[in-house]
């Protein structure tokens, strides 16, 4: 297992940490080292990057709101001097929050993190007719058919998969799931996925499905309404 990784810092000291923490590691790969986030989305449209150490405090753009730009984020780690956005940082999915001077244990329980997400916990089922999905819940693999899929919410580390029978919780990123499924599902906000063909309402805001109101995140409110026929 390979994980490739980038650095986004602007304090030349907290970068070589960082590098060095990195290059100490068997299983990370580090891709690049930026100083500011503008100049890593180049990266992310280019090459398929699996995590971002990330600081919050950079300069054009900051950590966070970086991170409100980008559709299907990779697994984010944020280091930072500033315990007060801990909170605020895990409504955007990150992976752990890693608060400076970090210490090379605290380090290793963060990318371990990241290598327990990385052991594909979703298998793609292979029976042909009713496809679905295969998700490790409780050391057990699950099958959840495509078709019994309502919706998926983002829950910080896990999913919670919403069908027609139950609901399931996994530990994985929605991001991961959302590579697997088919064209009928879509991404309305950066904590959910929703099935096209069981909406029955929407309107510039929220949909509404199965009497479950989502809402519509700003950065993707254009690719939901133009798929769905919104003007």
């Amino acid at each position: 297992m390979t994980i490739r990784c980038i650095v986004v810092e602007d304090e030349p000291l907290a970068m070589d940490v960082m590098v060095d923490f990195i290059s100490q590691v068997p299983f990370l790969k580090l891709e690049k080292t930026y100083t500011d986030a503008i100049a890593a989305m180049k990266i992310l449209n280019e090459k398929k990057i699996d995590l971002i150490f990330l600081d919050i405090h950079l300069p054009k753009l900051k950590g966070l709101d970086f991170l409100s730009t980008l559709k299907n984020p990779p697994m984010v780690i944020i280091t930072t001097a500033y315990h007060e956005f801990a909170l605020k940082s895990y409504d955007y999915n990150v992976l752990d929050y890693l608060l400076k001077p970090i210490e090379f244990s605290r380090f290793m329980v963060a990318v371990q993190k990241a290598a327990s997400q990385s052991n594909k916990e979703i298998i793609p089922s292979e029976e042909k007719g009713n496809e679905g999905l295969f998700f490790i819940v409780n050391k057990k693999k699950a099958r959840v058919a495509f078709q019994s899929i309502i919706y998926i919410e983002s829950q910080r580390e896990n999913v919670k998969i919403v069908t027609e029978n139950n609901t399931i919780q996994t530990r994985i990123a929605i991001s991961e799931v959302e590579k697997q499924l088919p064209e009928n599902f879509i991404r309305i906000h950066r904590s959910y996925i929703v099935s096209k063909p069981k909406i029955d309402f929407v309107d510039a805001q929220e949909i509404e499905i199965r009497g479950k109101r989502l809402p519509i995140g700003r950065s993707y409110k254009s690719e939901v309404h133009s798929a769905l026929g919104i003007k």
